[in-house]
């Protein structure tokens, strides 16, 4: 589905570093938009979310097209990509950041989980709410609602480019969420950002034991100081990093 597909060692890297520290290597990249604003996680799973994205767009709900019989037909675009997304991936929907009705509910998500969904990710709202954050695939919108999707909105396209919480998604893209966003990075840059997003990192993690050993940010965090330098490569080798 992509000429990037992602790479076993790549999603292990991109399962141990943060969205923050990815935002920052996409950053210097002349990326600055690849947060999804304004989704967080139905729950907490302390561990990330990595997967290539497959996309779902709704538009708004125009009613002679969207009664309830609409759910009827076995080719409703919604329902086709909960059954077609492929394992491993994360589907991310269009919701037109709005909340107002339903992106999906707990009974679609969890049989994506079943499928082998690797997560789900919309700009809207999911209704049963509750019941989804209790599965073990991770989910992210921006707050519950009940309303079913038909109320405002019509699935339209499956697999296509769109914007979710103003973030461009291809299709392919890798999205990699934790316990704060989600962000997506363009396939092409996914194996250099993870090595990058790794290596910050260890810095990172060095900076805060010396921070909270007293030290001063100032020459440490950037680093400034050839001395922390020295001393971070010092720390590298007797932590196995």
């Amino acid at each position: 589905m992509t000429d990037h597909p992602l790479k076993p060692e790549t999603k292990a890297k991109l399962g141990q570093v943060s969205v923050a520290t990815l935002a920052t290597a996409l950053f210097k990249r002349g990326l600055r938009h690849q947060v999804i604003q304004d989704v967080r996680p139905l729950s907490p799973k302390g561990n990330n979310m990595v997967g290539p994205a497959f996309t779902l767009r709704y538009v708004p709900a125009r009613e002679d097209r969207n009664q309830l019989v609409e759910f009827r037909n076995p080719g409703h675009p919604q329902r086709v990509a909960i059954e077609t997304c492929p394992p491993g991936y994360v589907l991310v929907m269009d919701s037109r950041k709005s909340a107002a009705a339903a992106s999906a509910g707990d009974i679609l998500i969890t049989r994506l989980m079943m499928r082998g969904g690797a997560g789900v990710v919309t700009d809207g709202g999911f209704r049963d709410a509750m019941n989804i954050a209790k599965l073990d695939m991770p989910a992210y919108h921006s707050r519950p609602s009940s309303p079913t999707n038909l109320t405002t909105n019509e699935a339209i396209a499956i697999n296509e480019p769109i914007g979710c919480g103003d973030a461009p998604v291809f299709p392919g893209d890798i999205v990699v969420g934790d316990d704060d966003s989600v962000i997506v990075i363009p396939a092409h840059l996914a194996e250099e950002v993870a090595d990058e997003a790794v290596e910050m990192t260890a810095y990172e993690d060095f900076v805060i034991e010396q921070v909270q050993n007293g030290a001063t940010i100032i020459g440490l965090y950037p680093a400034t100081k050839e001395e922390n330098l020295n001393k971070f490569a010092k720390w590298r080798k007797a932590n196995n990093r």
